[in-house]
C-alpha cells in the first residue's frame, strides 16, 4: 500500500470527523449578590437570549464581606432557575469554586435534540 495514500486517508477521515461534532458554546453572566432588579432583571433577559441561541452558563461572584453571606446568592440562582424553567434545564447545579458561583444551564430544545 503506498504510504502517501494512507496519510491522505487517514487525514480525509478526521476532517470528516471534526465536521460531524457539535460545538457547545459557553457564555458567562456575572451577577453579584447585590445587583439591583432592573440589572437582575436585564441579565435575565441576556440569559434566556443566549440560551436560545444555544450557549450556556451562568455565573456569580463574591467580593469581600459578600462571601460572608453565601445564601444571598444562593438564593439568587434559585430565583433565576424559578425564572427559567420554561426555558431551560439545569445542567449543573449551583457549586461554590473559590469565591464564584458557577450554575450551568442547558436550552431545552438541546436537551430534546440528540
Amino acid at each position: 500500500m503506498d504510504y502517501g495514500k494512507f496519510k491522505y486517508q487517514q487525514q480525509k477521515k478526521t476532517h470528516d470527523a471534526k465536521k460531524k461534532q457539535a460545538v457547545v458554546h459557553l457564555k458567562e453572566v456575572k451577577m453579584r449578590p447585590k445587583t439591583e432588579e432592573h440589572d437582575y432583571q436585564f441579565k435575565v433577559r441576556h440569559i434566556e437570549r443566549f440560551l436560545k441561541e444555544g450557549t450556556r452558563r451562568s455565573h456569580h461572584r463574591f467580593q469581600g464581606r459578600e462571601l460572608a453571606h453565601p445564601e444571598m446568592g444562593r438564593n439568587m440562582l434559585a430565583r433565576i432557575i424559578e425564572e427559567a424553567k420554561e426555558w431551560a434545564k439545569v445542567e449543573q447545579d449551583p457549586k461554590f469554586e473559590g469565591r464564584n458561583c458557577i450554575m450551568i444551564l442547558a436550552p431545552l430544545q438541546a436537551l430534546k435534540q440528540p
